[in-house]
């Protein structure tokens, strides 16, 4: 029996242009101010910008080993290890669900009185994964009052009997002290004994501390190699931030190229942050063939997700005709929504000034009804 647990760590590391403070679109944890930059003025056609990933251009035949941050690439606050731990979104892939499990079936199904009980069986007999859907159980309060204290003594016996999950699980309110007294050491442990398994997701926060210096010594190096694998496994925040190492050469040799293929990737996956980033590296050329409208386009699906750096970007984009065609009443609607959010522009809000009562009006009203909208959808 294998239990889906959500996603407990696992925040992006460093923002390569702008680092959004939004902790709900996984955000950086290195850098947390904002910086806007001006959006060069063009007048392009605007297109169609499907969600594809722009290849970067052919790297160069040697890349400058430990020569520290790549100089082409702006970083709002140098890099640092300074990661926390902050509540991610989506799990990147589901563990891989027993066939004919009736515990974890009456789980599925919302029987959750019924899969307790069918779990407590099963782990009478000794079942590692019946452990950790009790855990779960009492973790989320189903079919039983949430404690935390008893999901993780559920958890850490899972992992002593070998599970992942279990493992990933206690390991992380160990380091959060979510539920338990917080033991990073302890809980680096347990994330270890997930990664050494293969699991993306312990290996992502195991990264994370190798770069803090939290419950293991600090080591970009090894950060760096344990971001690639979990990379390499599809999960787009450590896709996301292994574009961000290789873009200040934090524990590998610089490399923009790099640096723009990864953050591409983690911005065809959705990462909000990471389409911000790639939406500036394709403004900018850096790593890649400039390209406004997908540019644009990255800007305005972060921005749709609730994102305030993307909203602003895009704004900008829509004032200036900027890879969309120029729209200033929308624009001032994402600057509105944008500042709710803590962006300040006084750029756009000299233009806000300049447009009329009735402009204005519809510019309101339509920044209203997309965040009444988003409290619905969230």
């Amino acid at each position: 029996m294998k239990v889906s647990l959500p996603y407990i760590l696992g925040p992006a590391l460093c923002a390569v242009a702008v680092a959004p403070a939004v902790v709900n679109a996984q955000t950086s944890s290195w850098s947390h101010t904002v910086t806007p930059e001006p959006i060069q003025k063009r007048t392009p056609k605007a297109k169609s910008a499907p969600p594809t990933a722009t290849a970067p251009r052919a790297a160069p035949a040697q890349a400058g080993a430990g020569k520290g941050p790549a100089r082409s690439v702006k970083t709002t606050a140098a890099p640092g290890p300074s990661a926390k731990l902050k509540p991610m979104g989506q799990a990147a892939s589901e563990p891989s669900k027993p066939d004919n499990d009736p515990a974890y079936t009456a789980f599925e199904l919302g029987k959750y009185l019924t899969a307790l009980k069918l779990a407590e069986e099963a782990a009478a007999k000794g079942e590692p994964q019946a452990h950790t859907l009790i855990g779960r159980i009492y973790a989320e309060g189903l079919g039983a009052p949430q404690n935390m204290v008893t999901a993780g003594q559920w958890y850490a016996k899972a992992a002593e009997l070998g599970d992942v999950e279990g493992a990933l699980a206690v390991g992380t309110m160990l380091v959060q002290g979510n539920g338990v007294a917080k033991d990073v050491p302890l809980g680096a442990k347990y994330l270890e004994m997930a990664a050494r398994k293969g699991n993306p997701l312990a290996t992502y926060n195991l990264a994370l501390l190798f770069l803090s210096g939290e419950g293991k010594p600090e080591n970009p190096i090894r950060a760096f190699q344990l971001m690639e694998y979990s990379a390499e496994q599809g999960l787009p925040a450590a896709q996301y931030d292994l574009g961000t190492l290789y873009a200040t050469g934090t524990g590998t040799s610089a490399n923009v190229f790099e640096a723009a293929r990864w953050i591409g990737r983690a911005a065809l996956a959705g990462h909000a942050d990471a389409e911000v980033e790639y939406g500036i590296l394709l403004f900018k050329g850096h790593g890649l063939t400039p390209d406004e409208v997908r540019g644009a386009y990255y800007f305005k699906t972060a921005a749709e997700k609730g994102n305030p750096v993307a909203q602003n970007r895009y704004a900008r984009c829509l004032a200036h005709g900027a890879g969309v065609e120029m729209n200033v009443v929308e624009a001032v609607k994402w600057h509105l929504i944008a500042k709710e959010g803590g962006i300040e522009d006084p750029s756009l809000d000299e233009i806000a000034k300049k447009l009329s009562r009735a402009d204005r009006q519809k510019a309101e009203q339509a920044a209203a009804a997309w965040r009444d909208q988003a409290a619905l959808v969230n």
